[in-house]
């Protein structure tokens, strides 16, 4: 019988798998992966906001998630290129964040399990909260899907027929920063972005349509979660980067095997 904190390790990984599974599929269908990872690279500064003002960290990272995705869409109307945006916000982010998170007695201690995550050290409260928030973005998207899927595909057609693309883009950023949220104990702000965009990635080399590569990039990515903790418990490497090296193996052979596929 595996000891408890590993069961909640694993409970984690697949409760931030089910959010970030569809989460990424837009993030890749829209072409918003740089916007992911700039969105968790601002977390840490919405950490250092929330230990300084005493916030929960769910809500220093959400207020600095919205105030980013504000400055870039303000910013891009008047000509900015979208990539020079985010890779000046996201860095700078970053860089401020983990000054703040200096000055901030007792932060820079747990300053690593922030960045790279601690999934082993999950606690029940922790998984209340993944799932939580993860039921929260899983419900949201169901419900607004068509009108999601038709704004990605385009917006003009979105547009006459009666839906608000930049509505539904603040949806997607808002389930974007949620999901960042619960995810930073889990896999830690350097690497969500990869859970977002690698299981979905490797979804669309097998799948046709766009509600089943959502569901196999979920299940991919609590493929990976489990595999990754696996591996740290047997080899001893840390949990967060490991959930990611499975998730990148589970492409790289997902993509030799549809390259096969097509040669044969």
């Amino acid at each position: 019988m595996p000891d408890e904190f590993l069961i909640r390790a694993g409970l984690a990984g697949v409760g931030v798998a089910l959010a970030a599974g569809p989460l990424g599929s837009f993030v890749i269908w829209r072409r918003m992966a740089y916007f992911g990872d700039a969105t968790s690279h601002a977390a840490i500064l919405g950490v250092a906001l929330a230990l300084a003002l005493n916030l929960p960290v769910l809500a220093g990272t959400a207020i600095v998630a919205l105030a980013m995705a504000g400055t870039v869409s303000a910013l891009a109307g008047r000509g900015w290129a979208m990539d020079t945006l985010l890779g000046v916000i996201a860095h700078s982010a970053l860089a401020f964040g983990l000054v703040a998170a200096s000055q901030i007695p007792g932060a820079r201690m747990g300053l690593e399990s922030w960045l790279f995550g601690d999934i082993l050290a999950v606690s029940r409260a922790d998984l209340w909260v993944i799932w939580g928030g993860a039921a929260v973005v899983v419900a949201l998207l169901a419900w607004r899907w068509q009108a999601l899927l038709t704004c990605t595909l385009n917006e003009d057609l979105a547009q006459s027929s009666g839906l608000h693309p930049g509505r539904e883009r603040l949806i997607l950023t808002l389930a974007l920063a949620l999901t960042v949220a619960v995810s930073l104990k889990v896999i830690g702000a350097l690497l969500i972005a990869a859970m977002l965009i690698i299981p979905a990635a490797a979804a669309r080399i097998v799948t046709r349509t766009p509600e089943s590569m959502a569901a196999t990039a979920a299940g991919l990515g609590a493929l990976a979660a489990l595999g990754g903790l696996f591996l740290s418990f047997q080899k001893d490497t840390t949990a967060g980067p490991s959930i990611v090296a499975v998730a990148a193996v589970l492409f790289a052979v997902l993509l030799a095997s549809g390259a096969l596929r097509r040669r044969g």
